[in-house]
């Protein structure tokens, strides 16, 4: 039995210009033509028809389906190996956008309260790269520590986001004019500078202990829109955040070592 191109059109729910596509590429090509010369498809048309879009479905290109119809017992089972895994990486891929939309309706439900216009005014050349804002809050997620930045800077008012700004911009820059001026990053100048900035976020977000500074350094150095929350681009210099990090495990380390004798010394004390 045959059937017309506009028959075999509806049957496959495609067009018949992809039909007449398919002709004229010779990936599929009907089996006869009537009188007046129409296209006229037969049961080995239509099943090849099928592998075509089965593979199509897959996502494979013409010329690759062409390739495996030509030879189907040496392509086939090696493309669909090789589709089946690209697959699997882009059902992963797409698992992992639907996390960061979910943590990312998380952030817009409770992150800052202020206008598009307050945010401005406020944050100045600051801005918040959403989608870093997203990959940080699943980095993060599950510690108190970022259950508790993101309460607290959620209940922040205009007022505290900009007094907390205008302690971060002084901060900035004195973390400028020490690395313009070469002071060491291990220095007692830089350490203190990551000092403040250590006390700033306690003081703002959430207790920042002295491991939990040295992650958030390592963010800095590894990830420019990290960096961005600190120092805006404009006013960036080269290597300044390898500067700040080595200043925040510096400070670490010195801030460790503190307590390590301060406790010596009170056990000192209890044995006198």
């Amino acid at each position: 039995m045959s059937y017309s191109v506009r028959q075999v059109a509806s049957f496959a729910g495609i067009t018949v210009r992809t039909l007449h596509h398919y002709d004229r590429t010779g990936l599929l090509t009907p089996g006869a033509r009537s009188r007046a010369g129409y296209r006229l498809y037969d049961d080995a048309d239509l099943a090849r028809l099928q592998q075509i879009l089965f593979y199509r479905e897959l996502g494979f290109s013409l010329d690759e389906i062409a390739a495996i119809l030509e030879d189907p017992q040496a392509n086939a089972l090696e493309q669909l190996r090789a589709r089946q895994r690209q697959l699997a990486d882009e059902i992963a891929r797409l698992q992992r956008l639907a996390e960061v939309a979910e943590r990312a309706i998380e952030v817009q439900q409770t992150g800052v309260s202020l206008t598009p216009q307050e945010r401005f005014e406020v944050f100045g050349e600051i801005s918040f790269d959403l989608s870093y804002a997203t990959e940080a809050q699943m980095k993060w997620a599950g510690s108190e520590g970022q259950r508790e930045s993101m309460a607290r800077a959620a209940a922040h008012s205009k007022e505290d986001w900009r007094q907390l700004m205008g302690e971060a911009a002084a901060w900035r820059e004195r973390l400028l004019t020490a690395f313009d001026v070469g002071e060491p990053s291990d220095g007692e100048r830089a350490m203190d500078l990551a000092e403040e900035h250590r006390q700033h976020i306690t003081r703002w977000f959430t207790t920042c202990p002295p491991d939990m500074h040295r992650r958030l350094a390592d963010d800095f150095i590894a990830d420019p829109r990290a960096f961005a929350l600190v120092v805006p681009p404009a006013r960036q210099r080269p290597g300044l955040a390898a500067y700040l990090g080595k200043a925040v495990h510096a400070n670490a380390s010195r801030r460790e070592a503190s307590l390590v004798d301060s406790a010596d010394f009170a056990d000192s004390q209890e044995e006198r």
